[in-house]
């Protein structure tokens, strides 16, 4: 079997900068400090000052040096990191000299993170918190990626696996020991209660609302009318930009148009939708379809009417929800007051009532995210295992409710294990001996 090559990566920002972290991992890290460092290897997780040289003994730079035997350290094998100057010309030069190495290349995206769940040092789930807590731009997302770093995620994922082993241990005995008095007579209702117990805990996960994957990716705004309504001005105008084309003719948007903004601590993605009107134009008519989609999909709906033509049509939709909002627009150039409702009156082109309606929306989204304190789902992946897992644990209780085999049962229970255990990346079912032998006195 071949060695691991060892593999180097700048592990800080783009040059310039004052200071570049060079991160080396793998079996050659020692043999490259010898070759390189004036210092030699440094002593373990001490920082030591020296210089650093190419194969021909030119300087590279001066700078600090930190080796971190493994298994000890992030990804589990010996690492070396070094701080030096963060000049284009030192990471071009210290990189070059390193990879001209046989055995050492520049590690591709992520392999330090999947290094570490190889080694054992992450889950899953901890690996994609550190790829969200690098990514996260509100303190939400920083505080979601902390606790699913530190393993929040995997103790529950972990907790619903302890159960469903141990359900699954009873449905085994069952199984191969039906006449042994070691085995309990009536265990159908004890194991019917344990597995009810997990699918009611999974089903509520399930229905969260998506907090976690919206926390992450972002919270969905709509902003839907009819034609001409002011719906692009109303974007442009909460993008703080020109996002949008803006004209006196109707239908000009053609389709949906986002805008990112940050509000009430969380990402919010805005959309600008193609006015809702019956038309032959096959183009519009697309526009028309996607804008509807759009609204369908949002956390929250934006009802935009225009004060001069109150066409309130849209407002009868089959999408519209409790919590959206229906907004008057073009109120200085209204010649009389409306008799509509609205729960905010603004004038997108001059700017008035956007303050109190962008307060809205983030008073809804901050609402909506503190609606389920510590999500266990915060991608689709999760939420795909989840289902299917649910959907193996529903036809288990299910064989063993109307007795139609509990080998069956013990199928279904096995392929909901696999799916939990393939969010959090532990896959196998040995672990379920031990808790046969452990509950049960099965042995002579």
């Amino acid at each position: 079997m071949s060695e691991r090559d060892t593999i180097c990566a700048l592990a800080s920002g783009a040059p310039p900068a004052a200071i570049a972290i060079l991160r080396l991992s793998g079996p050659k890290v020692a043999w490259l400090a010898a070759q390189h460092l004036d210092c030699g290897i440094p002593a373990a997780r001490h920082a030591t000052l020296t210089d650093v040289r190419d194969a021909g003994g030119g300087l590279i730079d001066r700078g600090l040096a930190v080796f971190m035997p493994g298994p000890g350290s992030y990804t589990g094998e010996d690492t070396l990191e070094l701080y030096l100057h963060g000049g284009a010309a030192v990471i071009e030069h210290s990189l070059s000299a390193l990879t001209a190495h046989e055995g050492v290349r520049m590690a591709e995206p992520g392999e330090y993170t999947r290094r570490a769940f190889e080694a054992g040092k992450l889950d899953l789930t901890e690996a994609e918190g550190v790829a969200d807590i690098i990514e996260a731009e509100t303190r939400a997302q920083k505080a979601q990626a902390l606790r699913q770093l530190g393993g929040g995620l995997s103790e529950t994922y972990a907790g619903w696996r302890a159960e469903l082993t141990g359900v699954l241990a009873l449905v085994e005995v069952a199984i191969d020991f039906p006449d042994e008095g070691d085995a309990p007579q009536d265990t159908t209702a004890p194991i019917l209660a344990k597995l009810d117990h997990v699918i009611a805990q999974v089903r509520a996960a399930l229905g969260d609302g998506g907090i976690g994957e919206r926390i992450r990716d972002g919270f969905r705004v709509a902003i839907i009318g009819a034609p001409n309504a002011g719906k692009s001005t109303l974007l442009n105008r909460l993008a703080r930009r020109e996002a949008a084309i803006v004209t006196a003719k109707a239908g000009t948007t053609r389709d949906v148009i986002e805008v990112r903004r940050v509000m009430g601590g969380h990402v919010v993605w805005i959309a600008d939708t193609a006015g809702l009107r019956s038309t032959d134009d096959e183009i519009e008519a697309e526009g028309v379809r996607r804008a509807e989609r759009a609204a369908r999909e949002a956390d929250l709906r934006i009802f935009l009417i225009d004060a001069e033509v109150p066409e309130t049509s849209v407002l009868s939709t089959d999408y519209r929800e409790p919590g959206d909002l229906v907004v008057l627009n073009k109120v200085d150039l209204q010649s009389a007051p409306s008799e509509l409702n609205a729960d905010h009156v603004i004038s997108a082109k001059a700017g008035s009532g956007v303050d109190a309606l962008e307060q809205a929306i983030a008073d809804f989204v901050g609402k909506y995210a503190a609606s389920v304190e510590a999500p266990v789902i915060t991608r689709q992946r999760h939420r795909a295992r989840l289902q299917d897992g649910l959907s193996s644990l529903e036809a288990a209780r299910d064989a063993l409710a109307n007795d139609v085999g509990a080998e069956l049962a013990a199928e279904d229970i096995r392929m909901a294990l696999r799916q939990l255990g393939s969010i959090i990346g532990v896959v196998g079912v040995e672990d379920v001996l031990g808790a046969v032998f452990s509950e049960f006195c099965i042995g002579k």
